[in-house]
């Protein structure tokens, strides 16, 4: 599920016996945006070299041996940045983590208290935003470890069916959409 309260509400109200699982992109993707903001309110700089901020998000396991001393050059000019480089990468170990076990699920939840509590005490505001949804979602994070499934495919399906109303610059009969929306997504 998408970090929304009016989402877990309405599986609240409806669903009350069902376990709400946080959707692990979703939660990444939060993670990274205000971790971004943080290092962009750090270096103001960074706004301007696209290089060095695509380089920032990757995950260190996705680079290459040439992306890894760029990154290395600019986190070496820039320490406070590259501290919460390092952070992020130990974040992203904690919520990239899949099918674990009762005793590594423990773990991981130790280690994402952890970083929320380090949030939560951190100067910037952005990262205490992330230390309070992190905090107010940390049940539902506990169990994206446990199950695999996610919300993929329907992310999936709707970035197509916005592709096919971009392409058409709108449908006039409502029907002609359906299905080219069903030819196309099946």
């Amino acid at each position: 599920m998408d970090l929304s309260e009016a989402y877990r509400s309405i599986a609240r109200r409806y669903f009350p016996a069902a376990l709400v699982v946080a959707d692990r992109l979703h939660v990444v993707r939060l993670a990274l945006h205000h971790l971004m903001k943080t290092c962009c309110q750090i270096d103001p700089g960074l706004l301007y070299r696209r290089g060095a901020s695509s380089l920032l998000q990757k995950h260190a396991h996705n680079l290459t041996m040439n992306q890894a001393g760029r990154l290395k050059t600019y986190l070496d000019s820039q320490p406070a940045v590259a501290r919460i480089y390092d952070f992020k990468e130990e974040l992203m170990v904690v919520l990239t983590a899949k099918r674990q076990t009762k005793d590594q699920c423990r773990i991981l939840a130790y280690r994402l208290l952890d970083a929320i509590r380090q949030l939560r005490q951190s100067p910037f505001e952005d990262c205490q935003k992330l230390g309070r949804t992190l905090e107010a979602w940390q049940a539902e994070i506990g169990r994206m470890w446990r199950f695999s499934r996610s919300n993929g495919i329907t992310e999936g399906f709707h970035r197509k069916m916005k592709l096919i109303q971009r392409r058409a610059f709108g449908f006039r009969n409502f029907d002609n959409y359906r299905r080219r929306v069903g030819a196309l997504c099946v």
